[in-house]
């Protein structure tokens, strides 16, 4: 159905300032995004997610956001982004714009008011809290990039939470005004005629109003957090049951418009699939995803338990899978010592990814197969990565340049003397034969042609069969086999029968399938055990 466009549909994350610079200032803009459209349509893509490109200052590179309806100079116009979305839709791409809606800059005009005074029209629109006695914190929330949670305002007399930065001051949702402010700038962006949203930190739009401490972390770790954030149990300083109803206010938003789709991303440490499920049950957001597969384990186990696990406790929901994005490392690095080398890897992480039950995101440069980037100290510019050091590194490293041409300078990216972020050497080689059959990018188009043609990779259930590690293997729908030898050793898959349709590292003899290092096959039919 073509409302339905989203369900098992394949979008294609562009992180702007890192994609293609058009006027030679280093940094990405939306007329260079435009200018490579095309790459993304060839590739087969159905869809395009740009993350913010909104008014910032930029103090966490566009997600902390001081005015929801106007484009950043950095990256160009409305009038560019409207070109932009026409020219996507010229090609048969859906457009899909970022909210940040859990919070804002501390720019934001509506933040500046309510910091003067408590009792102006916005007093009311942050969460603002008294101090304890000793003028401590009302309570022992972490933010995510370090430290407390909560920072003083001295005419109010009070301090103001910030999941984030402290230039990140958090929406109060229990105010229904801010909840109708959101809905309206949503609606403007609708108008306008995008496709869709993904909703960033979806699950943090809410706080506890009792303002309950958090919990401490009961799961044993095998080394001590880096980050003082992951040493708590976030019980009350976010994934609050009033984000259902709010959910289901969006999605009647977005119900009265043709075809448009909202993304949920989950952060969350211990019920991500859980809340998966909640939020793309009864009305609410149309998919969600998190962060289950963006992490170190490539296991058969792993990937089993989440789509299991998914399917199992919602049902009627649905999810969206990404194996890297602009917060993670890059997963052929993450995975590396699972891999025969990058191309195998990098192959083999995209058969699997394309042929998941649910909807499939993919971040600029995985059809590269794309490495993260080793950066100095003092090249980053991710908060995250400056407050960590060297303990973590930040996000810097999954962000540097998209990279189109290897001997041109910057790799293709930009003409300018010096990019916002380095195009190391490292990265630019894997430009090399990119439009070669044998190349990843080469594999993508396959396989993502494969999943077009196969109705059962986009909208058949999933069995998974009982096989020892490192095989992963599974049907799609009636007729489509899948089996993964997730290792740098060969395997024997007892299989009879089958047609191959794509594989890689993979060879039929009388005792079954051997699958070499990385080695897969998608199959036509067959019987497994």
């Amino acid at each position: 159905m073509a409302a339905e466009w989203w369900r098992g549909a394949v979008t294609y994350q562009v992180y702007p300032r890192s994609f293609q610079d058009d006027n030679g200032d280093g940094v990405g803009d939306l007329n260079g995004i435009t200018r490579r459209l095309g790459h993304i349509a060839d590739l087969g893509a159905d869809a395009v997610w740009l993350s913010p490109v909104f008014t910032s200052p930029m103090k966490d590179m566009g997600y902390d956001v001081s005015d929801y309806r106007d484009i950043d100079p950095v990256f160009g116009t409305l009038a560019d982004f409207d070109a932009l979305l026409a020219r996507a839709h010229g090609l048969g791409l859906k457009v899909i714009v970022d909210q940040v809606l859990s919070h804002s800059s501390d720019q934001h005009p509506c933040f500046r008011e309510s910091r003067r005074s408590r009792d102006n029209a916005y007093a009311d629109w942050y969460v603002w809290a008294d101090p304890k006695h000793d003028g401590a914190p009302p309570n022992n929330w972490m933010a995510i990039f370090g430290g407390g949670a909560w920072t003083w305002e001295a005419r109010r007399h009070q301090y103001y939470f910030h999941n984030f930065l402290a230039e990140q001051p958090d929406f109060n949702f229990h105010n229904r005004a801010v909840q109708d402010f959101h809905l309206d700038n949503m609606r403007f962006w609708l108008e306008r005629g995008v496709d869709g949203f993904r909703l960033d930190t979806i699950n943090y739009y809410f706080h506890d109003r009792l303002l309950r401490d958090d919990a401490a972390d009961f799961r044993l770790k095998r080394k001590p957090e880096a980050n003082p954030y992951n040493m708590q149990y976030h019980l009350f300083s976010k994934n609050q049951p009033e984000n259902l109803d709010f959910l289901r206010r969006m999605r009647a938003l977005t119900d009265e418009y043709d075809a448009r789709m909202m993304v949920g991303e989950v952060g969350d440490g211990h019920h991500a699939i859980e809340l998966m499920g909640q939020y793309t049950s009864g009305r609410r957001v149309h998919q969600c995803y998190s962060f289950e597969m963006l992490g170190p384990d490539f296991s058969a186990k792993h990937f089993r338990s989440k789509v299991e696990g998914f399917f199992k406790g919602a049902p009627e929901g649905w999810p969206c899978w990404a194996f890297s994005n602009h917060d993670v490392n890059r997963h052929v690095t993450r995975w590396q010592a699972h891999g025969a080398s990058r191309e195998a890897l990098a192959k083999q992480a995209a058969a699997l990814l394309l042929s998941l039950q649910g909807s499939i995101c993919i971040y600029q440069g995985e059809e590269l197969g794309q490495t993260e980037t080793e950066l100095k100290f003092e090249e980053l510019t991710d908060p995250a990565g400056i407050n960590f050091w060297p303990e973590e590194k930040g996000r810097d490293g999954c962000r540097t340049p998209m990279v189109w041409q290897a001997s041109a300078p910057n790799a293709g990216f930009s003409t300018a003397n010096r990019t916002w972020l380095p195009v190391k050497p490292e990265q630019a080689a894997v430009a090399v034969d990119r439009q070669g059959a044998g190349s990843v990018m080469g594999f993508y188009r396959l396989m993502l042609a494969l999943r077009k043609a196969r109705a059962d990779l986009v909208q058949g259930a999933t069995e998974f069969f009982d096989l020892p590690e490192p095989v992963l293997g599974f049907r799609r729908g009636s007729a489509t086999v899948c089996l993964f030898n997730l290792s740098p050793k060969p395997v024997n898959v007892p299989v009879a029968g089958g047609t191959i349709l794509l594989a890689q590292a993979a060879e039929a003899g009388k005792a079954g399938l051997t699958l070499g290092p990385n080695g897969f096959a998608i199959l036509d039919g067959g019987e497994v055990g």
